[in-house]
């Protein structure tokens, strides 16, 4: 059965940590209003749900989410990739992959699926048998292969673990996030390291590759002006290198 307007609102002021006054504020509307939306005692217009989804910090999916509790048509679509609307933000995406060559850049959803690839991550990735469609979270969590070859496993664990937890709190809820948040911290508390250790500025990820250690910081770029959620939950990862032997490597690799 489908949740009512209210408690899906309650859900995610929780989320948020508001209460009732402070969302009211926000919103410019009376606490009293809010506590009646809550309640079912009032109905929203779709001006208000837009306001408060804006208030909430609400991605597109909750958006959708709260407008069909109120009766409401949503406000964002969900199109396949291949839709031929999306072709224009499709080819910018594997534009920006190809002129990243010669180092490692891919494509990947909300899932940490890997959606596409550049021909340098292919490689790098390929003797750890990850490819298009592989999940790179149940990678690091149990790809053998993958795990030994980072020479930093512990360091990159964190770094995913912060990275996971703030991908969980935009989108609220998600099994497959909330899971990987909770297999990372039983893998952190094993190792017999802090919780919550303060991260530093920058973390390479240092992977074994053909006898040599190659050292990797990652960029992270997003589809802002889109009205499809597809697209605005897809990452482009672009990865650069942590120090001149890695560049040196990287540019003999693709000149060989």
């Amino acid at each position: 059965m489908a949740e009512s307007f209210g408690l899906v609102l309650k859900k995610w002021r929780g989320l948020r940590r508001m209460s009732q006054m402070g969302l009211a504020l926000q919103a410019g509307v009376s606490a009293r209003h809010v506590s009646f939306l809550e309640s079912g005692r009032a109905r929203p217009s779709r001006g208000m749900v837009l306001r408060l989804s804006e208030e909430l910090q609400l991605p597109g999916g909750a958006q959708n989410q709260l407008l069909t509790a109120a009766g409401l048509a949503p406000a964002y679509a969900r199109r396949t990739l291949e839709d031929a609307e999306l072709a224009p933000l499709r080819q910018a995406a594997e534009r920006m992959m190809a002129a990243h060559a010669p180092f490692p850049a891919m494509i990947i959803d909300r899932h940490w699926r890997l959606l596409d690839l550049n021909p340098p991550m292919g490689l790098m990735l390929s003797s750890a048998g990850i490819a298009k469609g592989s999940s790179l979270i149940e990678a690091l969590l149990d790809n053998a292969a993958l795990r030994a070859a980072l020479d930093n496993l512990e360091e990159v664990e964190r770094l995913s673990l912060a990275r996971l937890r703030t991908e969980l709190a935009h989108f609220g809820s998600d099994p497959v996030l909330e899971q990987a948040v909770a297999r990372l911290q039983e893998n952190i508390a094993a190792s017999g390291g802090p919780q919550d250790a303060v991260l530093p500025a920058v973390i390479p990820a240092r992977y074994r590759m053909g006898g040599q250690v190659l050292a990797f910081f990652s960029t992270i770029t997003q589809f802002g002006g889109t009205g499809d959620l597809a697209m605005s939950e897809l990452r482009i990862e672009m990865l650069f290198p942590a120090d001149s032997g890695t560049r040196a490597a990287m540019d003999a690799m693709a000149s060989g």
